[in-house]
């Protein structure tokens, strides 16, 4: 009997989870990545206690805390003064969860265990240098051309999942609008070898409200488990790449953190664009899309990878519906209706928000949006709330009752 093929586009934490979560319901499954290896720079690197529950449920959730850092906590600092203004703590959500925290594990580690995993399953494939170049569709399956390195082929399967990024070929090819905006600005992103923690008493997670140049500032384990500190930072519209990643601009954005005379050890440093947008659909057909080919926003609050993973879930779940439990295929649209109305409500919402919060110049907004910052954390059940939300327990939630 042959099994239910899957092909999945774009091997980042998103496909991966996504290509497990489905040879792990019994697909055969295959894993396309155009380039030849995990892409390693800088991205997201902050897991949210409902992600760490669905990470937990294919296995990986040992080794993502061994190599990460757990994070019970976040601050909320006025940077112009340099002082606290709330903490949160996720402790208040031990009744609501088994992972009352975050764990601080850059997503390329996360892709790479769930590839090593993936080896495990006799029906799953994993093939990099492998390029989606078309895809055509019927009633029955989709067929996809790729290019790789023996040339052109093209494999067939029942359905297919998009995880190929903001600038997906696949969402390009079914010509789904991409809706929303690109910020004028771009974050710049500094990593140092330098330790924050005892520099400023801060914990793992800080965000940096400024009316001229807001930060966030966060600690991941590193490579090498020699932990390292991520700052990230708006450039001017004016600014150039060159301009903004140079000596100069480098170090006086980091010393307006904390000053350090004899500057910083650093890392790395990059620049990109920043998009706020939703796919106007999240489905055609047999064809799906996932994580940033679906959606992207800015990454204020570490939402983004964690929305991503929950649509791999929701949608190996849904499929596996379907295709082994006898459900109706109109239960496909569901995956569609769940997750890009939970995105626009808990993501793109969200995100906006927290990035209005730490740039906001108007004297009397801003000083209400920290004032109600420390009333929340001061509230027991504030603080409850606000958590709720931001680590996305809410969403999933709300997902389960919808139809």
């Amino acid at each position: 009997m042959q099994k239910n093929h899957i092909v999945i586009v774009g091997a980042g934490p998103v496909g991966v989870v996504s290509a497990l979560a489905c040879a792990q319901r019994g697909f055969k499954v295959t894993l396309l990545e155009a380039e030849d290896r995990i892409d390693t720079s800088p991205r997201a690197a902050t897991t949210h206690s409902s992600t760490l529950e669905m990470i937990a449920k294919v296995g990986l959730i040992d080794r993502f805390t061994r190599e990460g850092l757990v994070a019970r906590y976040f601050d909320f600092w006025d940077q112009p003064s340099r002082s606290r203004i709330a903490r949160f703590d996720h402790e208040i959500l031990k009744d609501e969860t088994e992972f009352p925290y975050v764990v601080q594990t850059e997503q390329h580690k996360l892709a790479r265990m769930g590839i090593d995993k993936l080896a495990e399953y006799p029906d799953a494939s994993m093939r990099f240098s492998t390029r989606l170049t078309a895809l055509d569709q019927d009633d029955s399956g989709v067929t996809v051309t790729v290019q790789g390195p023996d040339g052109e082929e093209r494999i067939r399967a029942d359905y297919v999942i998009a995880s190929d990024g903001g600038r997906s070929t696949v969402r390009k090819l079914l010509e789904i609008p991409f809706e929303g905006i690109t910020f004028p600005e771009k974050f710049v992103v500094i990593t140092v070898f330098d330790d924050f923690e005892k520099m400023m008493d801060c914990c793992f997670r800080n965000y940096l409200a400024d009316p001229q140049e807001w930060g966030n500032l966060f600690k991941v384990s590193g490579e090498d488990g020699k932990a390292r500190w991520r700052a990230v930072f708006p450039s001017r519209e004016d600014e150039t790449e060159e301009e903004a990643l140079g000596d100069e601009a480098v170090f006086r954005r980091l010393q307006k953190i904390h000053p350090l005379p004899g500057g910083y050890d650093i890392a790395h440093r990059n620049v990109y664009r920043v998009h706020q947008r939703v796919a106007a659909t999240f489905r055609s057909g047999r064809v799906f899309l996932a994580g940033d080919s679906a959606h992207l926003n800015n990454p204020i609050g570490g939402l983004g990878l964690n929305s991503g993973i929950h649509d791999a879930m929701e949608l190996s779940e849904t499929l596996f519906d379907v295709a082994f439990e006898g459900a109706d295929a109109a239960l496909l649209d569901r995956y569609e209706r769940r997750r890009r109305q939970l995105n626009i409500e808990f993501v793109q919402q969200q995100t906006i928000a927290n990035k209005k919060r730490l740039e906001e110049q108007d004297p009397d907004k801003r000083k209400l949006a920290l004032d109600e910052l420390r009333i929340t954390a001061e509230d027991s059940v504030k603080h409850k709330q606000f958590l709720m939300r931001s680590s996305l327990i809410e969403s999933v939630r709300k997902s389960k009752s919808m139809a």
